[in-house]
């Protein structure tokens, strides 16, 4: 069960600075909540392990460009082809498809949790890539030899079209008309780990689990405090019941 030093570690790992924040350890902290005694360290050696595959394909590659997008594309075969990771179509709002420990062990889970472990494999690897909070679909970007930005899905590990986005910003949307480019922006680590949290606090709100609920309602104090998140950490605190929300993407 988390608990004051729980909350202490998550701090200490989210007073890193952006280039060394590591999103995936902090994913695994959160897995540990409600996981206790989850080996933090045997999931980000999988990670490593992973890095150095995907090394190891960067160096065998043949007439690799060197942009980022082109430097992607074996990290892509890699995870969703070799080791077969792909979304969780069957059962989307699966709650371990929030959970970064499950997500490596059944290479499943949502398109965000998908994207950190694509974002982990590409530092390791050196690949330049960033994620993208996009409106309902986590997405992942690479820069082009051009300076114009490729898109990713983590869901199912492709690059995408300008159509293909679109139609994903009209269906979490509906909106028709151009997609707002605020939307296309990097998503800074902490704004990752954030919208991991609101996607565990869908999961706590909904099963009534209100010691977890806490814990995670504290953590997103702490990287965005606000009016709302502190209402409802009170209403925890104080066992007043309110209407969960759901959204997990």
């Amino acid at each position: 069960m988390s608990g004051p030093t729980d909350l202490l570690l998550f701090s200490h790992l989210l007073s890193r600075t952006e280039d060394t924040l590591e999103v995936e350890h902090l994913a695994l902290l959160l897995a540990e909540a409600e996981h206790p005694g989850l080996d933090i360290q045997a999931y980000l050696n999988k990670l490593n392990v992973m890095g150095e595959l995907a090394r190891m394909k960067l160096r065998a590659a043949v007439n690799l460009g060197s942009a980022p997008s082109d430097r992607i594309v074996p990290i892509l075969r890699l995870l969703f082809g070799e080791l077969k990771y792909r979304g969780n179509v069957i059962d989307f709002y699966d709650p371990r498809n929030s959970f970064l420990n499950h997500v490596i062990d059944r290479r499943t889970g949502n398109p965000l949790s998908l994207a950190v472990v694509l974002l982990a494999v590409c530092r390791r690897a050196g690949v330049p890539a960033e994620g993208v909070s996009f409106p309902g679909h986590f997405l992942v970007r690479a820069a082009k030899a051009s300076g114009e930005m490729a898109t990713i899905d983590p869901f199912d590990g492709k690059i995408i079209s300008p159509s293909v986005l679109r139609s994903i910003y009209e269906t979490a949307t509906g909106d028709l008309g151009d997609i707002d480019e605020q939307f296309l922006a990097a998503a800074t680590r902490k704004q990752i780990v954030l919208r991991m949290l609101n996607n565990l606090r869908a999961i706590y709100e909904l099963r009534g689990d209100q010691d977890r609920l806490r814990f995670v309602l504290e953590c997103m104090a702490l990287i965005s405090p606000s009016e709302e998140v502190q209402r409802r950490l009170d209403s925890v605190v104080h066992a007043v019941a309110l209407a969960p929300r759901l959204s997990v993407n």
